[in-house]
């Protein structure tokens, strides 16, 4: 049998609030890749933008894109920077203008990444060691942030405008070439028309409890789901000054999040109960 286990070190435990609710958890699709403006892009002097809609918590960032030929088309970034003009437009959305010389027409600049908010589960902290000490700051949101594509759906329609195709059905994927092709459909010869007969027919009112108020609950759902959408359209971003995180200023609130107290915290919570809430136990 193996030996019991044994104490190794002890390491205090420091709690500060001092950032809430400010402290939040912020999740991009990068993978292993840090947030910032790829090398093309700050050649030229552009840098990451921020901006809020407080009432709803809707957050975006605005990265450059990485303009090298070899990984970018400068055409196509002409007809999606137009779409995505006219679909700021629509949607009230529309960023502060910037100077563009005589006949140029706007590109495809910057990829717009937007925030969802996530429910927590629990309470999230922020923990970092530093000089054997572990200091804890509570999370207040968690927020995931995905790019937006909305402007994809303008350029759909004005292509189908230039063809003259009006008609928004979908023809579906291509068949796969790997199966067999279906079989033809024969037509239905039109049987001759028999003698007109007179039929019969009794109409029974529905009961509101069953068909009416169920289309009514449907409506209600659908009427609040566009009062929401209309309301974040409706509601005007607030610009934000965006700071990586080597920069001065975040290093300036990361120092925040370290407790400078060493009042010892009382322990209200005994571990039975403190165990009873762990999910899962």
């Amino acid at each position: 049998m193996e030996g019991e286990d044994r104490l190794v070190s002890v390491i205090p435990v420091h709690f500060t609030n001092a950032l809430e609710p400010n402290l939040h958890l912020h999740q991009f699709p990068l993978l292993t890749r840090p947030l910032e403006v790829p090398p093309s892009a700050a050649a030229s002097g552009k840098r990451i933008k921020a901006r809020l809609k407080p009432k709803v918590k809707r957050l975006e960032v605005h990265v450059p894109v990485d303009t090298r030929p070899e990984v970018w088309n400068a055409e196509r970034s002409k007809e999606l920077g137009a779409a995505r003009v006219e679909d700021d437009k629509e949607k009230n959305q529309e960023l502060p203008k910037v100077k563009q010389r005589e006949g140029e027409e706007p590109r495809l600049s910057e990829v717009r990444m937007r925030s969802e908010q996530v429910p927590q589960a629990g309470v999230y902290v922020l923990g970092v060691l530093r000089e054997g000490r572990l200091h804890l700051h509570p999370i207040s949101e968690t927020h995931q942030f995905r790019p937006t594509l909305t402007y994809m759906d303008m350029y759909t329609r004005k292509t189908r405008r230039t063809r003259g195709d009006d008609s928004d059905e979908d023809d579906g994927p291509p068949p796969d070439p790997d199966e067999p092709a279906p079989a033809p459909v024969q037509k239905k010869e039109k049987k001759p028309a028999g003698d007109a007969k007179e039929v019969q027919v009794a109409v029974r009112k529905t009961a509101e409890s069953q068909g009416l108020q169920f289309q009514g609950g449907l409506t209600q759902v659908r009427r609040d789901m566009l009062t929401m959408i209309h309301a974040e359209e409706d509601e005007r971003w607030e610009d934000f000054e965006y700071c990586g995180g080597e920069t001065s200023e975040a290093n300036e609130a990361f120092e925040y999040v370290f407790s400078t107290s060493f009042q010892e915290l009382e322990c209200k919570t005994d571990i039975i109960s403190l165990l009873k809430d762990v999910p899962g136990l």
